[in-house]
């Protein structure tokens, strides 16, 4: 393990909640989806070996959490394969390191994501001027800053297969940030798509608080490149998604999910890219 890991200096606990902190769904039985404060994590298992990996890695300061959920879910002392980012951003990296020092397991990540997550690049500062409602307003306070995970970042295979995850391959959907992945599972169609959509509207402080479902676009105040996760979103919804989990907002299966992406691709330019902010280009018609 390399010890000289660093969160960066804008490193703070965000005390940001939603009525879903601390409860956790079997999405499927191989599936566990746990909120902490406003994102999700999910533990994917291995049903032949039992053995498991961690998807993302929460919000600052909640990895005596994590170890706890997964100790009870699992056994003590018990610890995942790997973990998978989805993307670097500080509320899916945010108690990575202290993950890895206290298990030393490998974390990996799209090749585009790893200039954050090795101290050598920050991400454009989030947009609290973008149209959307307080939680935009407030993101001027959210960590943008690099991590580094020196050594214990590693780039996934250019393959396309997600390691320890047999069945499972990630896909490359950017737009929210550079090398922002979704992990799609062929053989039941199951999505774990990330913030490339989420299922609930992120910028509004009432929605993600009262966690009211509706498939919507990606976080407003972080997304860079609109046109980049218009195809993202064009892209998942031709996989047929038969169940999915997102970074933020509950499950959504069947009908509910395929009716949800349809809308939110119809409508893309209208509901998901704001009519305002510094990342935004001029909609297209």
């Amino acid at each position: 393990m390399d010890n000289d890991m660093s969160y960066g200096t804008d490193d703070k606990y965000i005390p940001a909640t939603s009525v879903n902190s601390g409860t956790g769904i079997e999405v499927v039985p191989d599936i566990y989806c746990y909120t902490i404060q406003i994102v999700n994590i999910c533990i994917v298992e291995d049903q032949q070996t039992k053995k498991f990996v961690l998807i993302d890695a929460g919000m600052p300061r909640s990895a005596d959490k994590i170890i706890s959920i997964i100790e009870e879910r699992f056994s003590k002392g018990s610890r995942p394969e790997a973990i998978i980012l989805t993307h670097g951003h500080f509320d899916h990296t945010g108690a990575v390191i202290d993950l890895v020092k206290y298990w030393d397991v490998p974390v990996y990540a799209h090749k585009l994501e790893l200039p954050f997550l090795t101290g050598k690049k920050n991400y454009p500062e989030p947009d609290p001027s973008v149209e959307g409602g307080l939680v935009a307003k407030a993101s001027s306070v959210f960590p943008n800053e690099s991590i580094n995970l020196g050594r214990n970042i590693m780039e996934l295979p250019a393959d396309g297969s997600v390691p320890e995850l047999p069945g499972w391959r990630w896909i490359h959907t950017p737009g929210h940030a550079p090398g922002h992945i979704s992990l799609f599972r062929d053989a039941d169609r199951f999505l774990i798509a990330g913030d490339a959509f989420v299922t609930v509207k992120q910028d509004s402080l009432y929605k993600v608080m009262i966690q009211d479902r509706e498939v919507h676009g990606p976080p407003r105040y972080f997304t860079t490149d609109w046109k980049a996760a218009k195809k993202s979103v064009q892209m998942l919804q031709a996989l047929k998604p038969a169940n999915a989990v997102t970074g933020h907002g509950e499950p959504v299966y069947g009908e509910e999910l395929s009716e949800g992406l349809k809308k939110l691709v119809n409508t893309f330019e209208q509901t998901a890219v704001p009519d305002f902010g510094k990342y935004v280009n001029d909609k297209e018609d």
